[in-house]
């Protein structure tokens, strides 16, 4: 038997979903059904346990929302898998729209489309274990300023580490994050700053003792990384997909979500 997932119940009891006869009808690639993509495997705090039907992780709860707002009931979802690249070229699609954690870029829009945003990313601290026994670090701005920081000269990390931090030593620059991240694990660096998404997998890939100290919020943030749904190029379901979101941006469900399953779940504070 099909389960109703609380989180798409939820956002049914919300108000009226677009119905879908007059929204995407007629446009899915399987009539009555929507395909949404992830990856393979698809990582948490995104999909948790590698199982997006679950419901359970940010992206896939955002996903049966959205579904929920153009109609489609939970046991009208289907997922497949891609890879990143994959989705990202031209071409025909096997799936209505895809979540990986696609950043909007002008150049990625050329090819595919992409819905409204989703999700702007937070910055968020990356430091190691021994760094916060070391200095008894906390999530406050008093404990970051003494930090030795590293940052990717080419990012808007720089600008950011300066403008929130302003730390008391003038930070080590770097060509790109790969050479951040070998510094802080040979000890050069003490911290930097990375988009909350990246922190999250280099603390639990990259470095054997990482630590994610805290986030900032992305309105601290110029230009934060934004987050959208993937479509094939000319979808016709792009304005059921933009409806369907900024209704839940309106109604507080995706910054529910995303206290839930991003803060929350991963217990990450926030550093006001």
């Amino acid at each position: 038997m099909n389960r109703l997932l609380p989180v798409a119940l939820a956002c049914l009891a919300a108000g009226p979903a677009l119905a879908q006869n007059d929204c995407a009808a007629g446009h899915t690639i399987s009539e009555g059904t929507l395909t949404i993509a992830t990856g393979n495997p698809a990582y948490s705090p995104w999909v948790l346990n590698d199982d997006p039907a679950s419901g359970e992780g940010f992206e896939a709860a955002v996903a049966y929302a959205v579904a929920a707002e153009m109609g489609f009931a939970p046991d009208q979802v289907s997922w497949v898998r891609t890879s990143f690249d994959q989705a990202i070229q031209p071409g025909a699609k096997d799936f209505d729209l895809n979540m990986q954690q696609f950043s909007i870029t002008p150049e990625r829009d050329r090819m595919v489309d992409f819905s409204e945003p989703y999700y702007s990313s937070a910055m968020a601290v990356l430091t190691r274990a021994s760094v916060v026994e070391a200095e008894d670090l906390s999530p406050d701005l008093d404990s970051l300023k003494g930090l030795l920081w590293g940052a990717d000269a080419n990012t808007t990390a720089l600008p950011v580490l300066m403008a929130l931090i302003s730390p008391e030593r003038d930070p080590r620059l770097y060509g790109d994050n790969t050479d951040v991240t070998a510094a802080m694990k040979a000890g050069q660096i003490d911290a930097a700053l990375f988009d909350l998404p990246t922190a999250l997998y280099l603390a639990a890939v990259a470095l054997d003792d990482g630590v994610i100290l805290g986030q900032f919020p992305s309105e601290r943030s110029e230009n934060p990384d934004r987050f959208g749904m993937l479509m094939p190029e000319g979808s016709a379901l792009k304005p059921c997909v933009d409806a369907a979101i900024t209704t839940l941006r309106e109604n507080g469900t995706l910054a529910e979500l995303e206290v839930k399953w991003l803060q929350d779940a991963t217990g990450v504070p926030v550093i006001d």
